[in-house]
């Protein structure tokens, strides 16, 4: 993305609102895209996904999935599960049925690894169109890396590495970069396959040994970041937070060093299955093969020796919407867009975080782009949970921020909006239930998002169509000196709160105060 930290809103022309300005869904493209429904059929699972609100980054109106193991036996008999079929059937059958309800356009179907290889798929994806009227697109291996790749570029822009999609049946990977998907390549390393290896763990190492050899000639070990996309890697990194007693359960974009994939593999073998099944409340279809896919992922770690291992919720429904959108769509922060759908839909005021922002912006001179899109995020998000309880309001936004589904973020970049938001409707962290996620930031990081806040908390007592036209706020911070212009009318709205407000600002600051009246002109 560009570095955009010394752009202001009056510096863009006309024609270019910039990742700040108008918002996405008010554009005749993007409404198009407003609500989307998507069914994959997989190996191991049926969903149906029907996306709503923010084009660019997505709120899942409707997500529901049915464990039908349509791949279980599939390496023996070379035909998809019986039990699986009729399970398939019925979870389709429902699907069209709620769609129909919610007045979905028609859906767009999508089948992966059991039903493009199993030698009845043909028959029943005739079966499948006949009763329910479903078209399903049977796409082949490197299709299916390319779209989960594209799934993970919906959340991750910036994605730069190699994208590892395991379903049930196959493994997928794809390189991605530059907002490009790259190279990508299919195997049948998928744990539903992998079931029938004789030999107990060593022949299933042994059996997998080649294969990633395999992949790692063709595409390569330069690859400094994993992108691991689906259900058995997500559950394998839900016990890499139960193994370290990780605060936040947020499974997009977790990150794990190849150390602690290691231990996390070696506590997978010496736990109890049943009783992790229930710490991390993974489903026992999904537990049972997490000790194949953990040893196909320690391989995948071993051979390609990533820095980093990213998991991404976003996958191949994500990457089907991806697929549908204009460049002009993709190039926008998906942050930002969930965040402007998100106060147009909650806020009081909508449009006013963006005058908010530019009232409190001169606080954050000099910022770079990160850490300027996460202050612009919490003026566009300060006021969405207004309807909460007062009592309750501070916590309910922190919350809101660190669990909510945006693309975007980091884990810490979520923690940060939070303590942010938190000050927004709250003077002190006392007492508050956050300890453990506020300690994963620096004492910087906590200090930047408390003056945040506080500036929020203070810009919001200004509550009109622009506050910027009413007062004005400098800061100097090499006099250390915190400074508020007010016009010749606006005296009355520097009550005792507004003054209490800003006091607890300039004390975050460590700044001295000065409150100046402009005179009338005669």
């Amino acid at each position: 993305m560009p570095d955009m930290s010394d752009v202001t809103p009056a510096d863009l022309p006309h024609e270019d609102w910039g990742v700040f300005g108008r918002p996405l869904f008010l554009d005749e493209e993007a409404r198009a895209l407003s609500r989307v429904g998507v069914v994959d059929v997989g190996s191991n699972s049926v969903r149906l996904v029907i996306f709503d609100g923010a084009a660019r980054s997505p709120a899942y109106f409707y997500n529901e999935k049915i464990m039908c193991g349509l791949g279980a036996g599939l390496r023996e008999t070379g035909r998809l599960n019986p039990e699986g079929k009729i399970r398939a059937m019925s979870a389709i059958k429902r699907f069209q049925k709620l769609a129909n309800g919610m007045g979905i356009p028609p859906l767009t179907a999508v089948a992966t690894a059991a039903m493009r290889e199993a030698e009845d798929g043909p028959e029943f994806r005739e079966e499948i169109e006949r009763e329910t009227g479903l078209n399903l697109w049977v796409i082949d291996g490197e299709e299916e890396a390319r779209l989960s790749a594209q799934g993970v570029l919906l959340g991750w822009p910036e994605a730069d590495g190699l994208v590892c999609d395991i379903g049930g049946s196959s493994m997928e990977l794809a390189v991605v970069s530059n907002g490009q998907v790259g190279k990508r390549i299919t195997s049948p390393l998928g744990p539903l396959k992998l079931q029938g290896i004789k030999g107990g763990r060593k022949g299933l190492k042994e059996h997998i040994a080649p294969i990633m050899e395999e992949l790692v000639q063709t595409m390569g070990r330069t690859h400094k970041r994993i992108y691991l996309v689906g259900g058995s890697w997500r559950a394998i990194a839900r016990i890499d937070m139960e193994r370290r007693n990780y605060p936040l359960h947020v499974l997009h974009e977790y990150r794990m060093s190849s150390r602690a994939v290691t231990d996390t593999i070696k506590f997978i073998r010496k736990s109890d299955m049943t009783e992790l099944r229930a710490k991390t409340g993974t489903s026992s279809a999904r537990m049972s093969l997490v000790p194949i896919a953990s040893e196909v992922l320690r391989q995948l770690v071993r051979n390609f020796h990533p820095k980093e291992i990213c998991v991404s919720s976003y996958g191949i429904r994500e990457g089907m919407l991806y697929e549908q959108m204009p460049d002009s769509i993709r190039q926008r922060d998906p942050l930002i867009e969930a965040c402007r759908f998100s106060e147009r839909k909650d806020a009081r005021m909508p449009g006013f975080g963006r005058n908010l922002h530019d009232f409190i912006a001169p606080i954050f001179r000099a910022r770079h782009y990160e850490k300027m899109r996460l202050i612009r995020a919490a003026c566009l998000l300060h006021d969405v949970t207004w309807r909460a309880h007062p009592d309750y309001r501070a916590e309910v936004c922190f919350d809101n921020a660190t669990r909510a589904n945006l693309g975007g973020l980091t884990h810490n970049e979520r923690i940060f909006l939070g303590v942010a938001l938190l000050h927004r409707y709250k003077n002190s962290r006392e007492n508050t239930p956050f300890s453990d996620l506020i300690a994963m930031l620096s004492d910087k990081e906590v200090l930047e998002a408390e003056v945040l806040g506080k500036a929020m908390r203070f810009g919001a007592m200004f509550t009109v169509a622009r506050p910027q036209d009413v007062a004005k706020l400098d800061y100097f911070p090499k006099k250390k000196l915190l400074r508020l212009m007010l016009e010749p009318d606006a005296e009355d709205l520097f009550g005792e709160v507004t003054e209490a407000r800003f006091n607890s600002l300039a004390a975050s600051l460590g700044a001295e105060t000065e409150v100046k009246l402009r005179r009338k002109r005669s």
